[in-house]
């Protein structure tokens, strides 16, 4: 299959084009290829941990050239939709890293109009949840940044915080907003960025639910890599069929059809 007629680009980063420290193979020369061709590229990410200026360090670092403006990550999503909303009062469970993305809200530990959940690893417990709950419970609104099932690491497989996420729903009877992929909403903002129409664009990711699922519905093409969190027997059962598969983004320079 060739995708010839894709004027855009949207990469996942863990996953894609790197596990852990190291970076996939060939993803440096499939980026310098892509830019060769003057496509446009936006980063989208659903990690919660880092903040985009520490991102674009550690790729810069593993010689993929990508800048800090490149890069669209949850935390900024979630900045966006709390000011649309009108919030000033919230409570944050995120890492230290990204908390300045939320500098100009007040955090509160005591009814506040939101509870942004964010990856807090193993500080997760049940006296957090319940206070979470809590809070919920009295009215205040919750905010995920992503709700992903497991990520990649070099170590394998991690549960990722959408457990958490579920199962405060259910506690709750409410439904969180989620930031990042697979939201429309998330992959509206990478859209805007880019300035082109959805059916122009593809989304390579290693998560055949949310980034490829997500991308599709969303309206773009959604291509995905045998890298990174990828596993087969997963991949059969899901009802996403893909526009095209990989064996890694090191590939997808044969596909673009220039």
């Amino acid at each position: 299959m060739t995708v010839s007629e894709i004027d855009g680009l949207l990469f996942d980063l863990d996953g894609v084009l790197y596990v852990g420290d190291a970076a996939i193979p060939g993803a440096a020369a499939a980026l310098a290829h892509i830019q060769s061709l003057g496509l446009p590229r936006r980063f989208v990410t659903n990690t919660t941990t880092q903040s985009r200026a520490q991102l674009a360090a550690k790729l810069q670092a593993i010689d993929l050239p990508i800048v800090a403006d490149e890069i669209l990550t949850t935390p900024h999503a979630a900045r966006l939709y709390l000011k649309h909303r009108g919030y000033r009062s919230c409570h944050f469970l995120v890492a230290d890293a990204v908390k300045d993305e939320f500098a100009e809200f007040n955090a509160a530990a005591q009814q506040p109009d939101a509870v942004v959940i964010g990856d807090i690893g193993s500080a997760w417990n049940y006296d957090i949840l319940n206070r979470v709950f809590e809070m919920a419970m009295a009215g205040a609104e919750l905010i995920a940044l992503h709700k992903g099932k497991f990520w990649q690491t070099a170590d394998g497989l991690r549960m990722d915080i959408g457990a958490f996420v579920t199962g405060l729903e259910y506690a709750t009877g409410k439904t969180a907003a989620v930031m990042g992929k697979p939201s429309p909403a998330f992959f509206a903002l990478a859209l805007r960025q880019l300035g082109l129409p959805a059916s122009r664009i593809a989304m390579i990711g290693d998560d055949i639910d949310s980034d490829v699922g997500g991308a599709q519905r969303a309206g773009l093409q959604g291509i995905l890599v045998k890298t990174g969190k990828y596993r087969e027997a997963y991949t059969q059962a899901s009802p996403v069929q893909p526009d095209l598969i990989l064996d890694s983004v090191a590939e997808l320079p044969l596909h673009l059809g220039r």
